[in-house]
């Protein structure tokens, strides 16, 4: 029993709402049942080019992975714009197959026009990249006019079966998920009192325990983030509407609560571990257990403002956030969560800015000029496998935001290229020969490449490198010399796309943190003017998740400067200044959760204004605060009285933190 649950228990730890199994399921299905239409088509009807089947692949993929729109209505939309976008451009290549300088300029034309594409939001990415893998495929297999007709149906099958796979098969249901994802959050809650109950048991912790329970927070706050990100009241649009009282709302107020008392709880218990029987019975649901552990706790450290009391009462408050939560989640009306599965409008895009200030812009000439690097190093490589290079050299801008993060992924890309060349090779020799094996093995490993592609895109390509091993193996063309040609030709692509970036209007990882600095800044100060207007606790709480989503920005814009060619030093002064920054947000979640009414508080006002004018001061320096040494030895007592004035003691812990951004000499 404990191996069968195994596995479904790492998938939902790691993919609560299945979301990523979901999108690694379309995609292998849709190509299964396209390419096997189009072998029944060839069989039963006419021969099929070999475009066809290219096209369908290609195109299968991007139906699953590239459309991103919200409704069914938009994402049918944007199919068929790009099915029309990808006959535009196979056919435009066929024409100019026999001009071959002529079709790498327009190639180079259709890169350019389909990066640009971007600045009109998720559909003109998916058009973008719906016409230039139709572009590649047609440069690489040369069909010639004649073949374009059937070389349509390729297109027209995999957006077909694309729409059918995501409506009926693999589909979205909010309400599935959303419930999916709040069990999700009951089990990551019982994984952390778990663990906390095995040291105390133990009576001690280690780094390495620290370590995990840390990485068991940051799995909590990822699905409780996907929980409230499926909940309707979330949507900007109906932030003045929401009613504290409403269902939804409590949900999302608890959700907010267990998060926050969870967090709380791990700091507390690292200070001084509860009672291992008072765990037990959390975890167990036990009231009565839980009560009588209590009163027991409760009197052995009210004489004294023990650390052992706070982590008690940290207990105790997340007891009561689970319960809660489970009687809210009892009380939904399930109609509103349905409501929000429906069709929903796109939101208008913002005026069209097509200037060179936009990130956008500056992009699509980055990805033009490396992709041209790429093709002329490329040809002068191979005149037949060129495609490769400037494959890479396109691929590795997607989800990019400053040249530090181009050049991690085309470190990604090439490494998981690398280990997949080797692997893949020897799979591939060990399989030729046995269809069924070949390809039952490269729909697994194209079910694991786009699992993986929102984790890690080394994984993605090494999968991705092992499925094109099978698939040489399996039409005959598998040699040792095409394996390494195609890891050449990626170097090529990832160096040119490396050097774009750094040399064609480069976006500096410091701009870039620099911004994402603002963005939290700006969002700790608009918490602290709505909570000095006497706001509403449930608009603080939702302006504390807006910093908490920022500062998941932040460590974003970071990770660049962490990167292993960093110098030694630095890494470590990156980890204690985000260490910072995550103290500050988690004390702003404190005070949003525990303010009432200040308007005649004094106390709480004066300390909004001293948190305020500690703000104010390390604002403008931007990200220096990255480049500061710090005495990691002056941490001072990690003693954290939560039962205390949370209000005013959030506030006192925020201005604090900030200061440290920039020791005093």
């Amino acid at each position: 029993m404990t191996r069968r649950l195994a596995l479904p228990d790492w998938l939902l730890a790691h993919d609560p709402a299945l979301s990523r199994a979901r999108m690694g399921g379309r995609v292998t299905l849709t190509i299964l049942v396209s390419v096997g239409l189009l072998i029944l088509f060839h069989l039963l009807v006419a021969a099929l080019p070999p475009i066809a089947y290219g096209l369908t692949i290609i195109l299968s993929i991007e139906s699953g992975v590239a459309v991103r729109d919200l409704s069914q209505r938009d994402q049918t939309k944007t199919r068929l714009l790009g099915c029309v976008a990808s006959l535009l451009c196979v056919a435009v290549a066929a024409v100019l197959e026999d001009h071959r300088v002529v079709s790498d300029l327009v190639f180079l034309l259709v890169i350019f026009c389909a990066s640009l594409a971007r600045v009109f939001g998720p559909r003109g990415f998916a058009i973008g990249m719906f016409a230039f893998t139709s572009y590649f495929i047609g440069a690489y297999l040369h069909p010639s006019p004649a073949e374009l007709p059937f070389a349509a149906l390729g297109p027209v099958v995999a957006v077909a079966v694309g729409y059918a796979v995501r409506k009926w098969i693999f589909f979205d249901d909010r309400r599935r998920d959303a419930l999916q994802a709040l069990v999700a959050v009951q089990a990551r809650t019982d994984d952390i009192l778990a663990r906390l109950e095995l040291l105390a048991v133990a009576g001690e912790w280690t780094e390495k325990d620290r370590t995990g329970l840390h990485r068991l927070e940051e799995r909590l706050k990822d699905v409780v983030l996907m929980a409230d990100s499926f909940l309707p009241m979330a949507a900007e649009e109906d932030a003045n509407n929401r009613r504290e009282d409403s269902g939804l709302a409590a949900v999302a107020m608890r959700l907010f609560d267990l998060h926050l008392a969870a967090e709380s709880l791990i700091v507390l218990s690292l200070e001084s571990l509860p009672p291992v029987g008072l765990i037990e019975a959390v975890l167990n649901g036990d009231g009565d257990r839980v009560r009588h552990f209590s009163a027991r706790a409760d009197q052995e450290t009210s004489k004294a403002k023990l650390p052992a009391g706070e982590s008690v009462r940290a207990l105790m408050w997340l007891h009561g956030a689970r319960e809660a939560l489970a009687a809210d989640i009892g009380r939904i009306d399930h109609g509103d969560l349905d409501m929000a599965g429906g069709d929903r409008p796109a939101t208008p895009s913002a005026t069209l800015d097509l200037s060179l200030k936009n990130p956008a812009v500056r992009a699509a000439l980055q990805i033009t000029i490396a992709s041209a690097i790429a093709m002329v190093f490329g040809l002068l490589l191979s005149r037949e496998r060129w495609f490769w290079s400037v494959l890479t050299a396109f691929l590795v801008f997607t989800n990019t935001k400053s040249r530090g993060d181009t050049a991690i992924r085309a470190v990604q890309r090439s490494t998981g290229t690398l280990l997949g060349v080797v692997i893949g090779l020897g799979i591939a020799t060990l399989l030729v020969g046995n269809m069924v094996a070949t390809v039952v093995l490269a729909s697994m490993t194209v079910f694991l490449a786009f699992y993986f592609l929102q984790v890690s895109y080394a994984v993605m390509s090494f999968f991705i490198t092992i499925t094109l091993c099978l698939v040489y193996g399996l039409i005959g063309q598998l040699t040792v010399d095409l394996l390494f040609l195609r890891l050449e030709e990626t170097l090529i692509g990832a160096l040119a796309g490396t050097f774009a970036a750094f040399v064609v209007l480069p976006a500096s990882t410091r701009a870039v943190l620099d911004e994402a600095l603002a963005r939290w800044y700006d969002g700790l100060r608009q918490l602290l003017d709505a909570a000095d207007e006497g706001r509403g606790r449930l608009e603080l709480i939702e302006l504390s998740r807006k910093l908490d989503a920022a500062y998941k920005d932040l460590t974003l814009a970071a990770k660049p400067l962490g990167a292993s060619w960093s110098v030694v030093t630095r890494p470590g002064q990156i980890r204690q200044t985000l260490a910072i920054f995550m103290a500050s947000t988690y004390w702003a979640r404190i005070f949003a959760n525990t303010t009432a009414s200040i308007s005649a508080d004094n106390a709480v006002t004066e300390a909004i204004s001293s948190a305020r004018q500690a703000l104010e001061a390390v604002a403008p320096r931007g990200s220096d605060c990255f480049l500061q040494r710090r005495d990691e030895r002056r941490t001072g007592s990690r003693y954290l009285p939560i039962s205390e004035d949370g209000s005013r003691l959030g506030l006192v812990m925020i201005g604090n933190l900030l200061d440290r951004l920039y020791p005093r000499t």
